[in-house]
């Protein structure tokens, strides 16, 4: 999981404590690399309901702080916050309802052509 302020990935973690930290950001857990530790990298963390500390963690589906033990589970996804949208067709490409362009054929085919040479269809 790499760092969610930056993007770098953690190495293979050496023994004993580890400089990266954890924490919840809109109910999912982040981790957070040594060099995004500065100034006030807490403040877009989300923090406990009880204790206020941001020592959060989530695993099986909950949130729980690791200082005062409070758990609680995530805020419900809103209702079709993550269906598709669908997209209508563009102008003037009658008789197409997906939209493809030339390019895609060409793709489609490109593919068709790996998968034969690998799959060893002739």
């Amino acid at each position: 999981m790499p760092c969610y302020r930056c993007g770098v990935r953690q190495a293979d973690p050496e023994r004993g404590k580890t400089p990266w930290r954890r924490g919840v950001r809109d109910d999912q857990l982040v981790l957070i690399c040594p060099a995004c530790q500065d100034g006030n990298w807490t403040a877009d963390l989300q923090s406990c309901a009880r204790c206020g500390t941001v020592h959060l963690i989530r695993r099986l589906g909950q949130v729980e702080c690791l200082d005062c033990g409070l758990i609680h589970e995530p805020a419900p996804a809103r209702e079709h916050e993550h269906e598709p949208v669908l997209v209508p067709a563009r102008p003037g490409r009658a008789g197409t309802s997906t939209g493809a362009s030339p390019a895609d054929g060409a793709l489609a085919e490109e593919v068709g052509r790996a998968l034969d040479r690998i799959l060893g269809r002739r």
